[in-house]
């Protein structure tokens, strides 16, 4: 395994050309043959060192535009030909191959492409076809080539030319190899993900280019990786390392947040709010969205949709919380938030979430289409004697928004678009909403004409009873019990307005 073999030449395309000079300038200082074509060819002259064009191997010159360059059997067979193999060694003798050791290549930009909005025609002139051929081609056959797949391994190569003075052993292109199929599967999954918007195949391909490792999972004795890009959500303006939990916390929160137009602020812990409301001022938010749960606020999630100004910042500063994420920060609140060193504080950028959401299960994944129904007022179907007033629509929509967001079995109250207390993840609706009203009750929160909002349909009239003796007298909930009716009784006998939406909003 540690036999080493001289690299003698090098074939060289590339995309990027950032980075290339100090590889080109170490195959000199060791004498390895270069080829190159199109513009990686230009590239080499221009820092006058000797460089040999593909046509002048192939006796044949790039065509269709540049489509077809390198694809022709004289470059292919110099890469495929086994070096131990006397039938392989005859022909490429016989049809003067020269023998290829070493190919660095660095794909079109299909992705970024696509990102960037481009039309259709250009982003088909982005699938790379001949570089991932020579990819496949010299990973393949790694017993005897190297393959440098991207510019993310130009650094690698350096080091390893430099280390060993040129010469490479079986392990290394092993793991070269290795770095090649990561790069071409991850690449054709993207094209496959792209041209499957069209037409929707039940198949589930997701790749992921390089992972964050975390501090560690869900627990300390667990590893923990994040696979994505985070910088393209967030900018990290202070504070440690995010944490998986982290990680959790802030998805909740971002979609969360994302229902809201008003001023609003929320307060999260273990991916359920714990605290929101909605105010003219920011502080005023902050301050009502504290008051629904002070205890749980501790070591929280905060998030924002508006600017931290100095007069948040001073009342936000007074509790210990894991991190705050906003679109902006005024420099005076930065400073008085910036003053606990591991305070994680992030500004949300403008971002397009997927619509679809997967995660493992058994021995496979779970995929499903994200939850968009936000019921507005049209949505919302009175069925009780007494109809809603225009203020107590406005609530029992932001009751139903906190509803969606929270873990089954739910139940949010809610009243004048602040949370006052929910409970969350029961077993039955009758001790969720029991937790609640006992949150709101230890908090000193006055429930008389509450709302009352519901994840899923009551299937008896206990809820409403139990709801209506707290002080509740508004309820939304989906409907769609075979005995509804009890309960829209209930509430026309206590002088209750009750809404169906008609959806229901699980979340485990």
């Amino acid at each position: 395994m540690n036999h080493l073999k001289r690299v003698n030449s090098a074939l060289i395309s590339v995309y990027d050309k950032n980075n290339l000079e100090p590889i080109i300038q170490k195959l000199e200082e060791l004498d390895i043959q270069i080829y190159s074509t199109g513009g990686t060819k230009d590239f080499i002259e221009k820092l006058n060192i000797k460089v040999t064009a593909v046509e002048e191997i192939t006796n044949y010159p790039s065509i269709l535009g540049g489509r077809v360059k390198t694809l022709h059997p004289k470059v292919f067979g110099g890469i495929l030909a086994r070096r131990d193999n006397n039938s392989d060694k005859k022909e490429i003798e016989e049809y003067q191959i020269p023998e290829i050791d070493l190919v660095i290549v660095d794909l079109y930009p299909f992705e970024d492409t696509v990102t960037s909005g481009a039309n259709e025609q250009d982003i088909i002139e982005k699938i790379d076809i001949g570089g991932i051929s020579l990819i496949r081609a010299a990973a393949k056959n790694f017993k005897d080539t190297l393959i440098v797949p991207s510019k993310n391994q130009y650094r690698d190569l350096i080091d390893l030319l430099e280390s060993k003075n040129g010469e490479t052993s079986i392990g290394d292109r092993k793991r070269f190899a290795m770095e090649a199929y990561n790069i071409s599967s991850h690449y054709d999954t993207a094209i496959f993900n792209y041209f499957n918007t069209d037409f929707q195949k039940r198949v589930f391909k997701q790749s992921y280019a390089g992972g964050n490792e975390l501090r560690y999972g869900e627990n300390p004795h667990q590893e923990g990786v994040f696979f994505g890009n985070l910088n393209d959500v967030f900018e990290q303006l202070h504070g440690k390392q995010i944490s998986y939990n982290n990680l959790l916390d802030i998805e909740a929160a971002v979609q969360l947040i994302s229902e809201f137009k008003d001023t609003t602020f929320a307060i999260l812990k273990h991916n359920n709010a714990c605290g929101i409301a909605s105010r003219g001022k920011l502080v005023d938010a902050w301050n009502d969205a504290l008051a629904g749960d002070p205890v749980s606020a501790f070591g929280g999630i905060l998030i924002t949709n508006r600017e931290v100004d100095m007069d948040a910042a001073i009342e936000i500063d007074k509790i210990f919380f894991e991190v705050i994420i906003a679109p902006s920060y005024s420099d005076n609140a930065l400073e008085v938030l910036k003053k606990k060193k591991n305070r994680i504080i992030l500004i949300q950028k403008l971002f397009d979430f997927p619509n679809k959401q997967y995660r493992s299960m058994l021995n496979g994944a779970l995929i499903q289409d994200r939850d968009l129904k936000t019921e507005k007022e049209n949505d919302l179907k009175s069925v009780t004697k007494k109809a809603p007033t225009k203020d107590e629509i406005e609530d029992f929509i932001f009751a139903n928004k906190l509803v969606k967001h929270s873990k089954s079995n739910t139940i949010v109250l809610a009243k004048n678009k602040q949370l006052l207390a929910s409970g969350v993840g029961q077993t039955s609706r009758v001790d969720a909403l029991k937790q609640a009203i006992t949150k709101a009750t230890s908090f000193n929160l006055d429930l008389k004409g509450a709302i009352m909002a519901s994840d899923a349909f009551f299937p008896f009239a206990d809820s409403v009873q139990i709801a209506n003796e707290a002080g509740v007298s508004l309820v939304i909930q989906p409907g769609g019990s075979v005995r509804d009716q009890d309960s829209i009784d209930y509430c026309n006998k206590h002088n209750m307005v009750m809404v169906f939406t008609g959806t229901r909003h699980f979340k485990h």
